[in-house]
């Protein structure tokens, strides 16, 4: 189990919520400026839940060569590129470009995908839960190995084939690759072959401590180090000096400050901090502050002082 000092925190946005490329800018470099330690969107075409989605979502890889090129030292990436939505090949050509132009700064979250109704909506081949594991599968095959390759690239899958590939540009060094999920065999099985790190989305222990063991033993099944893998948690995020402060930004997102508390990261700055460090005792040093209200900079500024510490 790692027993970093303190867990780093990170900004995690919504932008398929609704929001534009100057919002996602602003909170960006508020965030770079305060001292955080990376910035990570989601990666979805279409909003979720009870919300109008205005004024529309923003692809997420746009976005993030933009902040390559707006930000200066903050950690840039996604929680989750769906495998759906790209070719492997030009998508490692995507986060390799990216990659570049942040100076060596992006992380490539990845998944199978899993929301039916943005695919749905933009005519997105949305295949069975197999046929998507089998795809992820390879699309992380290909993407590591057409970033690892000194020379040409070639694979030979059931659903992607690639002949003679340049494996070009280089990423400025290997992009760590996250992975995250629910399942039993073949999440901790890929995340064990692939991953830098493990992301853990909106869990109560219990279920986030089993999920890691998945990990450990699957590491261990193929002699790899679990420690080598970092372990991180993502989780909607509401802090408030007062409980009056607490419910009008829980109101703002239209969410139960109840719910908050019991999946999520809210209450005084005093009870985060001794809800993070129970988190780290499982093993968790990178957590991702999931902040909906892209406009409460005071929120950042609050977590930043009060609980960071």
């Amino acid at each position: 189990m790692r027993t970093d000092p303190t867990p780093q925190l990170r900004i995690f946005t919504a932008p398929q919520q609704g929001a534009t490329y100057d919002d996602l800018r602003a909170i960006a470099k508020h965030a770079e400026d305060t001292g955080y330690d990376g910035f990570f969107c989601s990666d979805h075409y279409r909003h979720i839940g009870d919300t109008d989605g205005l004024p529309g979502p923003t692809d997420a890889w746009t976005t993030l060569a933009g902040l390559a090129r707006d930000t200066t030292r903050i950690t840039l990436g996604t929680l989750m590129t769906a495998a759906t939505f790209r070719h492997p090949g030009p998508l490692a050509i995507t986060v390799a470009q990216v990659d570049r132009m942040s100076g060596g700064r992006v992380e490539l979250g990845l998944g199978a995908g899993w929301y039916a109704e943005e695919h749905t909506a933009y005519g997105i081949p949305f295949p069975d839960l197999r046929e998507r594991f089998d795809r992820f599968a390879e699309q992380l095959e290909v993407i590591t190995g057409l970033w690892d390759a000194p020379g040409a690239f070639s694979f030979h899958g059931k659903h992607y084939t690639l002949t003679d590939a340049p494996a070009l540009p280089k990423p400025t060094r290997r992009p760590p690759v996250i992975i995250g999920g629910g399942g039993a065999k073949r999440t901790p099985a890929l995340a064990a072959r692939f991953a830098n790190e493990f992301n853990l989305p909106y869990l109560e222990q219990p279920a986030a401590i089993e999920r890691l063991h998945r990990v450990d033993a699957a590491c261990e099944a193929i002699g790899r180090d679990p420690a080598e893998i970092t372990r991180s948690i993502a989780l909607t995020t509401c802090v408030g000096r007062t409980e009056a402060e607490l419910t009008r930004r829980a109101d703002r997102i239209g969410r139960s400050l109840e719910d908050l508390r019991a999946t999520g990261l809210a209450g005084t700055p005093a009870e985060v901090v001794d809800r993070l460090g129970t988190w780290q005792e499982v093993g968790i040093t990178r957590v991702y502050l999931e902040i909906l209200d892209l406009d409460d900079r005071d929120h950042l500024d609050l977590i930043a002082d009060r609980v960071r510490p």
